[in-house]
């Protein structure tokens, strides 16, 4: 039997594209040019989700808020150089997205990008006609706070009851239960399944394609 779901609200870094490793480089390459020592992989990865100038003042706490907007303008010159050909999409994420819609569901991005990277790359993929609200971490308040997802609820007359957060960050999973919403963790992404399964998802996937199936009342061989 399907689940009870009506809107599926989506992370975009590390859950529809295969962005983390750009990103982890061009917060390395940004913090030597801002005249700081280059973060450890891991611990970038574990800010992935925030807006940018959180996600810097997490990882150089001691910078003043002009250091942190000069570094992030290192970031974001060096990102979009990187990202001349946008971040592939992981596997099973266009075709899945399309049977959504053909399904009836209704979809919303919820994202730590800014509004001009998001726009950017969601024309870049063609993907701009399957999202009812795209909500970028410039334009609301970032996660986990819940407000993206209470606006985007709001625009779709959807109750939370009834919407799904699918994420491959802590971030994403705090950000719904702060809404009172399910979710989903994605384990391909910036953190493990070990890692987000503390934070209660209804089910942990490794493959987008799986949740298509979990949806469909599959039991399959997910994990929780």
């Amino acid at each position: 039997m399907r689940r009870d779901y009506t809107l599926l609200i989506f992370d975009w870094d590390g859950t529809l594209a295969d962005s983390v490793g750009r990103i982890v480089e061009a917060m390395q390459v940004a913090a030597k040019r801002a005249g700081q020592a280059p973060i450890q992989e891991q611990a970038i990865k574990g800010i992935i989700g925030l807006s940018l100038a959180e996600a810097i003042h997490t990882l150089y706490p001691h910078l003043t808020h002009e250091q942190v907007e000069r570094f992030r303008q290192h970031y974001a010159d060096v990102y979009t150089a990187l990202d001349q050909q946008p971040s592939p999409l992981f596997d099973g994420v266009a075709e899945s997205l399309a049977a959504f819609r053909a399904e009836g569901y209704r979809m919303a991005v919820a994202t730590g990008k800014a509004r001009r990277g998001l726009d950017r790359v969601l024309k870049a993929n063609g993907l701009e006609r399957f999202f009812d609200i795209t909500r970028a971490a410039d334009e609301t308040r970032g996660k986990p706070h819940p407000l993206m997802l209470e606006q985007i609820l709001d625009h779709c007359g959807v109750e939370p009851g009834r919407a799904l957060m699918v994420g491959d960050s802590a971030f994403d999973l705090q950000m719904a239960s702060n809404a009172g919403m399910h979710c989903v963790a994605v384990g391909y992404g910036a953190m493990s399944l070990q890692a987000l399964a503390e934070f209660g998802p209804q089910v942990c996937i490794d493959h987008f394609g799986q949740l298509r199936q979990w949806l469909s009342g599959s039991t399959g061989s997910f994990s929780r």
